[in-house]
């Protein structure tokens, strides 16, 4: 059966909207090239689309870039190889690019292997039109997704989950309207079920089902899914849990198909509180099991969050899209978390968090650059940094504990019960070497750093004459470029 024409979806569908105006206590910028710090954009996409059974990618940029990106596959156990579709400049001008990725879908489009292949243009391809959009819609029953990531067009690497994500929801939504599809495996829940918009850690699916039990409800897909006929699933759920706020072009996706969307997540004793109580008045529920939800959720989680409390002071940045969750649980289980930063944008769908932060006298910078991190961690003298890895770097030469947020902190159990507890006892740990980095600091401060680093025969001695020299002859070659550029 042929399928209907999917517009491609590109970094210009993206919702791109400014940032509101900060309100007090919260402030909103852009970094350094009006961009945030994060890895290349393409990452994400890649991601979603090696996360997924029966799905191959095919990159179309530069060989240093495609180079890179394949790091993902091997860092994520994909098995699996990434296509690449090479150019020139001859091939680029001429059109033969377009001509060449074209063969190389028809190639791999084998319905017994593939339910779908993902092309994504990088920035080169991107920049110079190359028209993705041109390509068949179908093959021999495989769906074709082409999709433009380029570096310059979306910011973080986590939106640009959202550039596929969307692209695959807006594919599968008109087969939906097409006609019958097929139902999941396992066939369909006996409760009416939640969808869960946002990658998480396993475990976590499990630990929303516990507490959404009372309610009479049960967790249906997370998207970005794990094979195509759950997009299916996650289209069928009755409501759209934004754990993930970024993905604002997969939200639209589902209000088109009148699926209602509520932000936030089950974090915290009062995070799980507020965000159950929404769930509830999105869906229109019996109050009386609401409150029985909540009231469980409370017997749960009341003695892990304050039980063992975090003592310290704490700041923290990221690049994934979590970070105002992770704040609102540190804060919860007794830090003193005086900043939060985080690359991606502020959207409806992280705007309580922000608040709630904001009431605790919090910093939250949306749209954070490394030296608004840097800062940070300078004004406000952690006992621990949570943060990136210039940022754990910095902290380590600083003597103070830090974590890499990606791998040590994102990674693991965040929602209900278990995310409290598992991220009690990282921080705790954390903390307590504090005393071990000033012993270490005390045992290596003989030795010499910045230009007084390496290896010496002797020690090294400070030559102020050589640095006065050179500081004239940069200021002499600065004045001359000034006045060239005068006489221009």
């Amino acid at each position: 059966m042929s399928r209907p024409i999917i517009p491609i979806v590109s970094a210009s569908q993206v919702d791109t909207t400014p940032t509101p105006p900060a309100e007090e206590g919260v402030s909103c910028s852009k970094g350094a090239h009006d961009q945030p710090q994060s890895m290349c954009p393409a990452f994400g996409s890649l991601r979603v689309g090696l996360r997924m059974r029966r799905t191959s990618t095919i990159l179309s940029g530069s060989a240093c870039c495609v180079y890179g990106l394949t790091f993902t596959s091997h860092f994520y156990g994909a098995r699996r190889s990434v296509g690449y579709v090479p150019f020139n400049s001859e091939t680029l001008v001429t059109g033969k690019l377009f001509e060449d990725i074209r063969e190389a879908v028809h190639k791999s489009a084998d319905p017994t292997q593939l339910d779908a292949i993902v092309v994504i243009n990088l920035c080169v391809p991107s920049a110079s039109g190359v028209p993705l959009q041109l390509l068949p819609k179908e093959i021999n029953g495989v769906r074709i997704i082409g999709i433009d990531v380029p570096g310059f067009g979306v910011p973080t690497h986590a939106e640009a989950k959202d550039v596929l994500t969307s692209a695959m929801l807006k594919y599968a939504k008109q087969e939906v309207r097409d006609g019958p599809v097929p139902a999941p495996q396992g066939g369909r829940k006996a409760l009416p079920a939640l969808t869960l918009l946002g990658e998480m850690f396993p475990a976590d699916p499990m630990g929303i089902a516990q507490l959404i039990e009372p309610m009479g409800l049960t967790v249906g897909a997370t998207v970005p899914t794990r094979e195509w006929r759950e997009l299916y699933s996650a289209l069928d759920g009755v409501a759209v849990a934004a754990l993930h706020p970024f993905y604002t072009a997969s939200v639209k996706e589902f209000q088109e198909a009148n699926k209602p969307v509520f932000g936030s997540a089950p974090v915290g004793l009062e995070g799980v509180q507020s965000w159950l109580q929404s769930l509830g008045d999105t869906l229109g529920l019996d109050p009386q099991r609401t409150h029985a939800a909540r009231n469980r959720a409370l017997e749960l989680m009341r003695d892990v969050v304050k039980g063992q409390p975090i003592r310290g002071r704490v700041t923290l940045s990221g690049y994934e899209g979590s970070e105002l969750l992770v704040a609102r649980l540190l804060s919860e289980c007794g830090a003193d978390l005086r900043y939060v930063g985080s690359a991606c944008p502020a959207t409806p769908w992280n705007e309580a968090d922000a608040a709630w932060l904001r009431a605790r006298g919090v910093q939250v910078q949306l749209r954070a650059t490394l030296e608004q991190d840097l800062q940070a961690m300078d004004e406000y003298e952690p006992d621990l940094v949570i943060g990136t890895t210039p940022i754990v770097q910095k902290a380590k030469q600083s003597s103070i504990p830090s974590l890499y947020f990606t791998n040590l902190i994102s990674a693991r159990p965040l929602m209900g019960v278990a995310g409290a507890s598992s991220l009690v006892s990282v921080i705790q740990a954390a903390l307590a070497n504090k005393d071990r980095f000033r012993s270490m600091e005390a045992f290596f401060s003989p030795v010499g750093k910045g230009d007084t680093a390496g290896v010496w025969t002797d020690v090294p001695k400070a030559r102020p004459e050589f640095r006065a020299k050179t500081k004239r002859q940069a200021e002499r070659l600065l004045a001359q470029r000034k006045a060239e550029e005068m006489g221009s």
